[in-house]
């Protein structure tokens, strides 16, 4: 059996979880691992006894393909290096911390005929993908994204953080639509970044949406519900549950729910990679689809800063870092 030599750039609170899971995935071997904290490193690499290093740069050789889970802002250099090294990537979400830079690695591997695949983990989620197998004609989308407060992300906003999950979901149930309206706000609170936002977006097809993230929150919450004619179905990956009410003929209500206590979603994420590297396809996240939900992400930025900028002034904002 052909197994792909796969190396972890990263190996802090997710990062360690991708070594894990490839060293569980019988079509990987897992060759190595890479961390700017060498204690961090030498804990992994000899948990699933492979080298471990401090410089990236030094595991490049030794894979075939490198899973990125790094700081957001930090990923455009790693994953150019790889690519240009011809190395297969999958890079966590969000895909870079900017759509030109994202854009710029999607044309690269594209150039190199590489597979780049990013992650958003919520596509893997039993409740999510019952969902979007179910929808038939969305009207309006409400989703809920709300976690406390971890100094753990703070590289960036919330919206970079947390709703870009579901901008990505709510894309993929509407790929070809246009956002022709917006209203944002959003404010930083504990940090100098955007903590709290919500979104109202009206597409040219109907659909409207509205979401809101928070990294501030008591109590924590993962749920993306959609209504449609006659429908309305709700995934809730916090609980791993899906729950669907639709109308009969006759007039009556007919609930379903399932819920998914066994579910693994980031082993399915990285094997579905392992796969499409070693079979060919096309990723369940692709680099132009990760492009997309970010350049949205960065229209809800800006349109929050401009409110903030407005009502704050210039110097609050810059004191805030914002």
């Amino acid at each position: 059996m052909k197994r792909l030599r796969v190396g972890v750039i990263g190996v802090g609170h997710l990062g360690k979880f991708h070594a894990e899971k490839f060293a569980r995935i019988p079509e990987a071997e897992l060759v190595g691992v890479a961390d700017i904290l060498e204690d961090r490193a030498r804990e992994v690499g000899e948990t699933y006894g492979v080298p471990w290093v401090r410089d990236y740069r030094e595991l490049i050789p030794r894979a075939e393909a490198l899973s990125i889970v790094t700081p957001t802002v930090t990923h455009y250099e790693i994953a150019r290096e790889c690519l240009e090294k011809g190395k297969h990537l999958f890079v966590e979400k969000p895909l870079t911390d900017h759509p030109e830079t994202a854009e710029a690695l999607v044309e690269l591997a594209e150039k190199k005929g590489l597979l780049l695949q990013v992650g958003h983990i919520e596509r893997f989620q039993p409740s999510v993908k019952t969902l979007l197998s179910r929808v038939r004609r969305p009207l309006f989308v409400e989703a809920h994204r709300l976690s406390g407060f971890s100094p753990r992300a703070l590289d960036v906003d919330v919206i970079l953080d947390l709703m870009i999950h579901d901008l990505d979901l709510l894309l993929a149930l509407n790929p070809g639509g246009q956002v022709k309206a917006m209203l944002a706000a959003g404010a930083p609170v504990l940090s100098s970044r955007i903590d709290i936002a919500s979104v109202r977006l009206l597409f040219e097809d109907g659909l409207s949406a509205n979401l809101t993230a928070s990294r501030i929150s008591l109590s924590p919450q993962r749920r993306f519900r959609v209504f449609e004619k006659g429908g309305y179905l709700s995934a809730d990956t916090l609980n791993r549950r899906y729950f669907e009410v639709r109308l009969s003929e006759d007039g009556r209500l007919l609930p379903r729910e399932e819920t998914f206590p066994e579910a693994d979603p980031l082993y399915e994420e990285l094997a579905s990679f392992v796969k499409v590297v070693l079979e060919g396809g096309k990723p369940v996240v692709s680099g132009h689809e990760a492009v997309r939900a970010l350049e949205l992400a960065h229209r809800i930025k800006k349109e929050i800063e401009t409110h903030l900028r407005n009502h704050l002034g210039e110097a609050h904002l810059e004191a805030l870092g914002t």
